[in-house]
């Protein structure tokens, strides 16, 4: 069963060879055994979720309909920013703990129409402000290829489970890069879809223009099949674009002719070596396999970093400033006026990169300085999505690498916040021009972690990204490498 992918898993189902009941039974089992060595996920209940398993009596892959979905019956681990209804729903922060939501997120409900079953609530950083699960008030996340390192973030939880193999399928969301770095830490394969591809209804906002929930799984297939069920419209939110779920080819149509960009600027400085050299060698087989590879220069660069975090942090001051002790979330009992409640339940409440972003987006904001950085960033954002725009025109996707690095030592750059911003320098202008990208393993480094690289699209050319990511998982094995004790 662990061996299974997503799609075998409920095919075997199906086939009644496994039961939803006993397959449901032994994942749960599985993170009661393992899930101290990964932190992984946030305190799973078996109770409350087989009560969401089985609503009524039998199986629910028997309630599903006559068409069942090719996920049917499989289980589902979510990222504790997206609500789930009756389960405790934290952003992984003591400011919202013992928080329940009262209704599902659009994609809870999606995934349940579609017989699978959310199994736990995986690990992440705080309000997912960070790059590498450290932030959570419930500890880090440990990746499973070496739990002395990261496990990527904000995602960290989703990713490590799928590693693991404490879950077959997990939901991550992206603001800067939070699906597809973890993914390339734990050596697993995960999809940011094009903003408006999916309904951010229920999903606890960070930052509101640039938040993105996408699949993280074993391999291209499983991510596919996942992304097909959560996309298509949503009246509940206006920014829900998309006229109907994605359809996806279940063969791949070749790479003949498909003009794919490479940005040299990417691998000049600030790489570590075996990292360019994985993703050069990733992009040496698509072209073995009749891609067009043509270098180009990334525009932009040196503005990258600076206009997402300045956006990022003045819509999450925005987004954050309902939590303050009064209306839900953590509250201080040691509060004598209106004025300190406020101060303390918010001082004790958030940690120390919540607040460092929350400063940091209130000061581009305030008065003075909104012109001078938040215009500015806006417009820096404009030309970003223009040039992408443009890059457009002369290519099919662009091949990058997902980060300068492999996963580093737990506590290593915690203290160092611009380094571990800078760690998103691959990732925020996907985000920032609102275009999807597909994360994939392409091997290892000398010390045995794994490396990723990213294909990214024109805005809903997810067909495209999976097509050519079909291609790539046909030709090599490395989404089948798994860590020595998960084999």
């Amino acid at each position: 069963m662990f061996n299974m992918s997503a799609l075998e898993l409920s095919a075997a189902i199906k086939d009644k060879k496994l039961s939803v009941t006993e397959t449901v039974s032994a994942y749960i089992d599985l993170i009661k055994k393992t899930d101290s060595q990964f932190n992984a996920f946030l305190p799973v209940s078996r109770e409350s979720f087989f009560l969401r398993a089985h609503p009524g009596s039998g199986d629910t892959i028997k309630t599903c309909g006559e068409t069942l979905s090719p996920l049917a019956g499989v289980p589902i681990a979510v990222k504790d920013n997206i609500s789930t209804e009756g389960i405790e729903t934290t952003c992984a922060s003591k400011m919202l703990g013992g928080y329940t939501p009262v209704y599902n997120a659009a994609v809870i409900e999606k995934l349940e129409q579609a017989g699978m079953i959310v199994i736990g609530k995986t690990n992440m950083d705080e309000f997912a402000m960070g790059g590498s699960s450290e932030t959570s008030a419930f500890g880090s996340v440990r990746n499973p290829w070496d739990t002395s390192r990261v496990a990527g973030g904000s995602s960290g939880g989703s990713a490590a489970a799928i590693t693991s193999g404490e879950a077959p399928l997990a939901l991550g969301s992206d603001t800067g890069g939070s699906i597809r770095q973890p993914c390339a830490f734990c050596g697993v394969t995960g999809i940011k879809p094009t903003y408006g591809a999916v309904s951010r209804y229920g999903l606890i906002a960070y930052a509101s223009s640039l938040d993105q929930i996408g699949p993280i799984g074993q391999n291209i297939n499983d991510c596919a099949a996942l992304l097909s069920i959560i996309s298509g419209p949503d009246y509940k939110d206006s920014t829900c674009v998309i006229e109907k779920s994605f359809t996806f080819n279940e063969q791949n149509t070749g790479l003949e002719g498909v003009k794919i960009g490479l940005p040299r600027n990417y691998f000049a400085d600030g790489i570590e070596e075996d990292v360019k050299l994985a993703v050069l060698a990733a992009a040496k087989e698509f072209e073995t396999a009749g891609a067009i590879i043509e270098d180009f220069d990334m525009p932009l660069m040196d503005y990258l970093i600076p206009a997402y975090y300045i956006i990022a942090c003045a819509e999450a001051s925005s987004n954050l400033s309902r939590y303050d002790g009064l209306k839900y979330g953590y509250r201080s009992n040691n509060a004598k006026t209106l004025s300190e409640l406020f101060q303390l339940s918010r001082s004790e409440g958030f940690g120390m990169e919540v607040k460092r972003r929350i400063m940091l987006g209130s000061f581009v904001l305030s008065s003075g300085y909104y012109d001078a950085y938040y215009k500015k960033a806006l417009q820096t954002r404009a030309l970003i999505k223009d040039a992408y725009n443009r890059l457009f025109t002369r290519f099919d996707m662009i091949l990058s690498p997902v980060a300068p690095t492999t996963a580093y030592k737990l506590n290593e750059n915690v203290d160092d916040p611009i380094k571990m911003y800078m760690g998103d320098i691959y990732t925020v202008s996907i985000n920032l021009a609102g275009v999807p990208a597909a994360a994939l393993p392409c091997g290892f480094d000398k010390k045995g972690l794994p490396i990723g690289f990213q294909l990214i699209g024109d805005a809903f050319s997810e067909g495209k990204l999976v097509n050519a990511a079909r291609v790539y998982q046909s030709r090599t094995d490395h989404h089948t490498k798994k860590p020595g004790a998960v084999k």
